[in-house]
Formats: C-alpha cells, sequence, structure tokens
C-alpha cells in the first residue's frame, strides 16, 4: 500500500480490489464503533454498484455493532420496481442489510405515488441527526451518486433531488450487467445531493477497477468541479479514497 494526499484528500493504493474492500472496510469499521462509543449509535449512508462488492463483503465480517446503525442509502432508480435486481434497495437488502439486521434502514422510495413527497420525507429523515459515515464510490463518469456532470450542484440547497441519468452513466448501469439493453435502464433517478453527501463527518470512497481510472484521475489531477462531481472529494476534511492498482493507473505518482 501507498499513500498520497491531494488538496485534503487522504488516497490509498492497494494492489487489488480485495486489498481495497478490506482496508476501506476495517477503517469504516473503527469510525463505526468509535462514533457508537461517543454517542451511542452511528448513521452511515451506503453505496451500491459492482464496485462495491468486495468492500460489503468483508464489512459484514468485522465485529460492530450492527444494532445501533442507522442505514440510508445513496440513489435509487424512478420507476424500477423494489424487487428488480438492478433496485438499490435489493442490492442493498440482499448483499449487507438483510444478513446484519441493523437497527433501522431508510430506503428511497423510486415508485412513489409523489415522488415530490419521497424527497422530502427522505430529506427530513436525513436532517433528524447528522450522517456519521458516506460510504460512496466515483462513477466512470466522475459522478457521485448519481449526481452526474451537468446536474450536480456544489451548492445544492436540497438533500435530496430527481435527476436526469446521462448516457455515460446509463451505459455504465447496462455495461455492469444490470439491465438487459441500454434502453431498459431508466432515465431518471433519486440522489442525495453532493452537499448532503459532503456533511458527513467521515466519507469513505471505494473505486477499484481499470474502467474508473480516467474517473479517478479527473477525480484528483483535474480542478475541482462539477464537470467532474467526484473532485469534491478533496475539500473534505476527513476523507478517504481507497484505489487499486488498476484503478490509479492514470495518476501522476511520484
Amino acid at each position: 500500500m501507498t499513500s498520497y494526499v491531494f488538496n485534503q484528500l487522504r488516497v490509498y493504493r492497494y494492489t487489488t480490489e480485495k486489498e481495497v474492500g478490506r482496508a476501506a472496510a476495517q477503517k469504516v469499521a473503527l469510525q463505526i464503533n468509535k462514533t457508537i462509543e461517543e454517542q451511542g449509535e452511528a448513521r452511515i449512508i451506503l453505496a451500491t454498484g459492482t464496485s462495491q462488492f468486495e468492500f460489503l463483503a468483508q464489512v459484514q465480517l468485522l465485529p460492530i455493532q450492527w444494532n445501533r446503525v442507522t442505514i440510508f442509502h445513496l440513489d435509487e432508480y424512478v420507476g424500477l420496481m423494489r424487487e428488480h435486481p438492478a433496485s438499490f434497495q435489493n442490492y442493498l437488502a440482499s448483499r449487507i442489510i438483510n444478513r446484519v439486521q441493523p437497527q433501522h434502514v431508510h430506503y428511497l422510495n423510486g415508485n412513489a405515488r409523489s415522488i415530490e413527497d419521497e424527497m422530502n420525507r427522505y430529506a427530513l429523515l436525513l436532517n433528524e441527526k447528522p450522517i456519521d459515515i458516506a460510504c460512496v464510490g466515483i462513477g466512470e463518469n466522475g459522478h457521485l451518486a448519481f449526481n452526474d456532470p451537468g446536474v450536480a450542484d456544489f451548492n445544492d440547497p436540497k438533500e435530496v433531488k430527481c435527476v436526469p441519468l446521462d448516457l455515460e452513466c446509463r451505459q455504465q448501469q447496462y455495461n455492469e450487467g444490470w439491465f438487459p439493453s441500454l434502453e431498459s435502464v431508466p432515465k431518471e433517478a433519486l440522489t442525495l445531493t453532493v452537499p448532503m453527501i459532503m456533511k458527513a463527518k467521515y466519507i469513505s470512497c471505494v473505486v477499484p477497477h481499470q474502467r474508473k481510472a480516467k474517473a479517478v484521475s479527473n477525480a484528483l489531477q483535474g480542478a475541482i468541479s462539477e464537470k467532474c462531481p467526484a473532485s469534491i472529494l478533496r475539500n473534505h476534511p476527513n476523507a478517504v479514497l481507497y484505489t487499486d492498482l488498476d484503478s490509479a493507473s492514470l495518476l501522476n505518482l511520484t
């Protein structure tokens, strides 16, 4: 492992995806347990996608008082049934939540009768108390959650919003095998906004895989700009980015 600092963001480079997942899981577990010790509970946000497989597999093996943890998730497609294999509710339930049984789980409902009411409901839940830990990734287009270039707003007044998904984002979902065709990938999603994510006291960002190399390079070596939404992580005082050799392959590291 080697480590670097880009502005305020600590970046770790490991050899393999498995090492990335293990290291991030160990640190998140420490943060959760420390938070519970200090305040009796922890409120965390979990990301989805293939890049999170190893992290989620590892973190549930560690000694965490899940019965004192409240979980939120980052985003959800609009109009996709919860039972759909690509639903993020389904993803989190099957990959971690049903296994660890946290105290509370709050899902975004992309099939709500009123999307506006759903966003307001979720914002109220998020604002009940501070978010302690956000576990996130970076999309191939540099998005953070579903804040794609073009809709990301570093000064967004909202906590949750409904956004159109750009073609590159939708192509990624298809390429990862979640949908049978590009046309079947939803065109809208609910997402936590950039400022809401940045409010978390600690951010763990897990980004393995070669196909993320360009996004990682843009986020770390380009301007801090809404053109690469993940670049905002460099302004967070307590964030860590975990990469493997593939995702860090375009970085100019000395």
